[in-house]
């Protein structure tokens, strides 16, 4: 059997450590890479994730830290269901206020077009200009579009030569004389 042996560069250091070597991440982040390590570590094993009462309430009291606190927590200290339930409770939240936002969105277009048909010229007005603007629909949004022309060198050389010729036969001569400023009184 051949051993396979990879290349290694030789001028490239070997970070002092498995943190120095990873990037910097978000607590969201951190948490999601490790409940998808834990998820596979269960997986592997065939052993179902089973989150205790005392892994629910350790999650409760992360989330009411990061909230009230606005610090983060070292997620390394609590065990692999802590994080799985902690995981799913961000999961959940966030699909949570993803269609909270989007139902939010929908009530207010609604309001809107039932304020177009106020007796009221002011609201009215008010009411479709703040639907001109809501994304998708962009009735004022300006726009400038930019046309992009890629050349030869020598085609942009030549355009420029011209240009300066046709400016150089515009140009008159001229010389430069003194002028006596004096005063006939």
């Amino acid at each position: 059997m051949n051993d396979l042996v990879p290349d290694i560069d030789a001028n490239v250091p070997l970070p002092a450590s498995a943190n120095e070597a990873m990037p910097e991440l978000s607590v969201k982040e951190e948490l999601a890479m490790r409940a998808r390590t834990v998820k596979m570590l269960a997986d592997l094993q065939g052993k179902p994730i089973e989150v205790s009462e005392e892994h629910r309430g350790e999650a409760m009291q992360m989330i009411e830290q990061i909230a009230l606190n606005k610090s983060s927590p070292d997620l390394a200290q609590y065990p692999n269901e802590t994080i799985a339930y902690l995981a799913g409770m961000v999961a959940q939240y966030d699909h949570m206020v993803v269609r909270e936002l989007a139902d939010l969105k929908i009530y207010v277009v609604n309001k809107l077009l039932q304020e177009t048909d106020n007796v009221d010229g002011k609201l009215r007005l008010g009411a479709l200009k703040a639907l001109g603007e809501i994304d998708g629909i962009d009735a004022f949004k300006k726009r400038s579009e930019v046309t992009v022309k890629h050349k030869p060198l020598e085609e942009v050389e030549n355009e420029l030569l011209e240009t300066l010729q046709k400016l150089e036969r515009r140009t008159i001569s001229v010389s430069a004389r003194v002028v006596s400023n004096e005063n006939h009184a």
